[in-house]
């Protein structure tokens, strides 16, 4: 074997010495010396390198090309000079064409070398550097160092292109990384020559003075960027974790000026009611209900003078710039209905630092416009805090963009409400429970009782019924599964034809025995209720995809794989591929308190950090795993 790999390695070196050989011989014979010459004279003009090139004809692209090729091949050839010359003679597209193949052809020839000889050639590149190759190679940020590596005039081409064939790339992957991270930097040296042949040599020479400066302070401060690259490359790769921090209250203007716009053409009208002196104090806790996904904004609004913290499900911190943004305003993860150390920490930590705590603590937006229940545990933590509690309820968000909606409803009304909850000296005085009560009470909401109240008001879009299939999932008259349909204001069966119509007022016009929305769905937990208490095998199952947190951030979610998903009494199971092998994951119901769902798209649950997000095959069903979750934990915990 170890004589077989000797004789490869000197057939390689024969034919890359014997293709070398045949190269140089060709760039020195005829014409093409003279155009090599000019790389190092300072005597030939411009206009002589033309008259050169002109002379020896097609054999002055060629020569262009290989010695592209061979600045590449051979470290210590400097690409500058190259690159001039093709953009003194050819001008910028051709020039960059002719050293865009020569390094082409260049780095296959390394890709070729190093498959052959190995990671010892690397060492003779390396060994003036600063460079760690092994934690680069090892860094999931490798192909963005290749990019970093080419920007920097400090390193060879062939040196990169090494490094990057090290990684154990194929090669269609190799060329096309290491072509583009070269372009740039051919862009510059092809252009100067370009420009060279339009300008004043007074202008040619003082880019060229510029460019030697930079090149002389990247060469001085080698060894400090060189750390930086060695930093960047040992960075952890992205995570959700996060330390809540302080920020300016002056950030907040840019999203309040932006909310005001949207409100404005999407003809919401806003109304804000404080009923306290001043601003709130600061450290307290705010809490607030939860009716839409934008409830930020209207809470905000009341609080931006004192840059609230707000809390905010993981899910969105999945995703490296969604995060990155949520972060610069003050907002922190919290893996909903799940035991969060980190979170439980930022909330102390906000508090200590004399902060806003704002939060909804119902986790979740409501479903059909009503005020959805409290885990215990949040009034023990108020009572703990011991610091001012706030309240802001919200009335007409969520029928201004609800959960199943599709886009905000033209012609709506937000009324935003801040007032005092609690005094620390009334919180010292209270039990959880009796804290709880009053939370309750402050935060409960009723939409289609508040619209009673406001009998002009009228919503004008033209899709108020489309996407109410997502949470009306039966048919009141054949109680079929999952055939409801909807288009514009219209609700149909696919079995039983068209069923009724919403009128300006989200009631239905008829056909049903139901006044609202919100009814239809009270009748479907009921139906759910009685179908879970009189079966004691009860069981909801589904084929699904499993999808869990994205890796370095690109996207919030990935594709884990797919299996069948149960709820049973016992909890949660999946069984099916997760990443490549076959699984069973078990989730019982001692850590079910909701099953989160995203109505017509999936249900979710948390176990520490980690989502595990499951899209049923009916999306439609969606509504019915929390529905199912929501009364399989309540029995649970009656029983105990």
């Amino acid at each position: 074997m170890k004589n077989k790999k000797l004789i490869t390695k000197i057939i390689a070196t024969v034919i890359v010495l014997a293709v070398v050989g045949r190269l140089g011989w060709f760039m020195l014979a005829g014409g093409n010396l003279q155009l090599v010459k000019s790389l190092f004279s300072e005597d030939m003009s411009t206009s002589e390198m033309r008259d050169t090139l002109a002379e020896i004809g097609w054999r002055g692209y060629i020569t262009i090309v290989i010695l592209a090729m061979l600045q590449v091949v051979i470290s210590f050839l400097p690409a500058e000079p190259v690159q001039v010359l093709a953009g003194l003679t050819f001008g910028f597209p051709v020039g960059l064409l002719l050293c865009a193949i020569g390094v082409m052809l260049g780095n296959s020839v390394i890709f070729v070398l190093y498959r052959v000889y190995g990671d010892g050639i690397r060492e003779y590149f390396v060994k003036n550097l600063r460079f760690d190759f092994d934690k680069a190679a090892r860094s999931k940020r490798a192909t963005a160092l290749i990019f970093i590596l080419y920007f920097l005039p400090a390193i060879p081409y062939g040196m990169i292109c090494f490094f990057a064939a090290s990684l154990g790339m194929r090669y269609p992957r190799f060329i096309t990384v290491t072509i583009l991270g070269a372009i740039p930097s051919v862009c510059i040296g092809v252009g100067l020559g370009h420009i060279a042949i339009g300008s004043s040599w007074i202008v040619t020479v003082i880019i060229l003075a510029v460019i030697l400066i930079l090149l002389a302070i990247v060469m001085i401060k080698r060894e400090a960027i060189f750390e930086k690259v060695n930093a960047y490359a040992e960075r952890p790769p992205y995570s959700s974790k996060t330390t809540v921090r302080k920020y300016p209250a002056s950030r907040l203007t840019l999203p309040y000026i932006i909310s005001r716009i949207v409100f404005f053409l999407k003809g919401i009208k806003v109304r804000y009611t404080r009923r306290i002196e001043g601003e709130v104090e600061a450290p307290s806790i705010v809490l607030c209900n939860h009716g839409s996904f934008i409830d930020f904004a209207y809470a905000g609004t009341l609080l931006k003078k004192k840059s609230p913290n707000f809390i905010v499900a993981r899910l969105y911190f999945y995703h490296r710039i969604l995060g990155n943004l949520l972060r610069r305003f003050g907002c922190f993860p919290k893996s909903m209905f799940a035991a969060d150390l980190e979170s439980a920490k930022n909330c102390l930590r906000v508090l200590k630092n004399g902060g806003v705590l704002a939060m909804m603590p119902e986790a979740r937006l409501s479903t059909a416009g009503r005020f959805e229940d409290i885990q215990e545990g949040t009034y023990a933590f108020l009572k703990k805090a011991a610091v001012p509690v706030y309240s802001i309820v919200i009335h007409g968000d969520y029928l201004a963009d609800p959960k199943w909606g599709h886009g905000m409803r033209r012609g709506s009304l937000v009324e935003a409400e801040l007032d005092l909850l609690f005094s620390p000296e009334e919180l010292e005085t209270l039990s959880p429970a009796e804290i709880g009560e009053r939370v309750v009470e402050r935060l409960y909401f009723d939409e289609f009782e508040w619209l009673k109240e406001k009998p002009t008001l009228k919503y004008k879009s033209k899709r108020l019924a489309e996407g109410l299939e997502n949470i009306l999932t039966t048919c009141p008259k054949c109680k079929s599964k999952y055939t409801i349909t909807t288009k514009k204001r219209e609700i149909s069966c696919e079995k039983c034809g068209r069923l009724t119509s919403l009128d300006d007022r989200y009631r239905f016009t008829g056909g049903v025995p139901f006044d609202t929305f919100a009814d239809w769905y009270d009748w479907q937990v009921a139906e759910m209720r009685e179908r879970i208490l009189s079966d004691p095998n009860f069981s909801l199952s589904s084929p699904v995809e499993y999808l869990l947190p994205s890796e370095g951030g690109k996207t919030m979610l990935r594709e884990a794989g797919r299996g069948v998903c149960a709820l049973d009494r016992e909890g949660l199971c999946y069984r099916g591929a997760v990443d490549g092998c076959e699984r069973e994951l078990k989730f019982p119901m001692s850590l079910i308190y909701r099953l989160l769902f995203g109505a017509g798209e999936n249900f979710e649950l948390y176990v520490g950090s980690v989502i595990n997000y499951f899209r049923p095959e009916e999306r439609r069903s969606a509504v019915d795993w929390y529905i199912a979750s929501a009364i399989l934990a309540d029995e649970a915990k009656a029983n105990k």
